[in-house]
């Protein structure tokens, strides 16, 4: 039974993963909670949120969750470059051959031959890296700017949270383009492995016919 399914995701990868995207959704949620926008669509009156529009408490959430944020982005970092991991990293050709595997998958056409990641994995992989990256910095900055310990320039500021909140923009279309990826059929065998880290082997062989299993 063991040898029909592959080890796709090991355990700190699949920690790493869900820590990113909980703490992700938390950061997302209580970055709109220190805005006035709960209360004007009286989200604080559904059951057990009668919270969200108190700003010390978005605040306390926005900062901790914003830590295990970091802490997951910069761990899975330097865990795969020591391991000298780079399957998700973009190679040359990823943009013509997702075009490629696109079509195949809306003509019922045999896919390009990939490797572990298809190319439009990889991409989505480099977006949603950079996309971390520079909430990361940007909400730094952010708070940074509201320890006091120095004033910076106001228009400077206004660049940052506009960064900051476009990437979050971003950040939430990535992610839904992430689930929504699974609603097509090839990629539904897939999902298994970030809560198992197994796929099966008669899926890599046909799909990641260039993944050295």
């Amino acid at each position: 039974m063991k040898n029909n399914y592959v080890l796709r995701h090991d355990g700190a990868v699949r920690l790493t993963h869900w820590a990113v995207a909980i703490s992700g959704l938390v950061l997302i949620f209580s970055g709109f909670g220190t805005m006035p926008l709960y209360g004007r669509f009286y989200v604080n009156e559904l059951p057990g949120l009668s919270w969200s529009t108190n700003f010390l408490i978005q605040q306390v959430i926005h900062y901790v969750a914003a830590m295990l944020f970091t802490a997951a982005v910069f761990f899975h970092l330097v865990f795969h470059l020591r391991r000298r991991e780079f399957a998700a990293v973009p190679q040359k050709g990823d943009v013509k051959e997702s075009v490629e595997i696109i079509k195949a998958m809306v003509t019922g056409q045999e896919e390009p031959p990939s490797g572990k990641f298809l190319a439009e994995q990889r991409l989505a992989y480099a977006a949603m890296g950079l996309t971390s990256l520079l909430l990361i910095a940007t909400g730094l900055i952010k708070v940074y700017k509201n320890t006091g310990v120095i004033t910076l320039d106001p228009t400077f500021l206004q660049v940052v949270t506009l960064t900051h909140t476009l990437a979050t923009m971003i950040f939430l279309g990535l992610f839904v383009a992430h689930l929504g990826a699974f609603l097509i059929k090839a990629n539904r065998p897939l999902l298994p492995s970030m809560f198992t880290g197994k796929v099966r082997r008669d899926y890599a062989e046909h799909r990641h016919s260039e993944w050295e299993i």
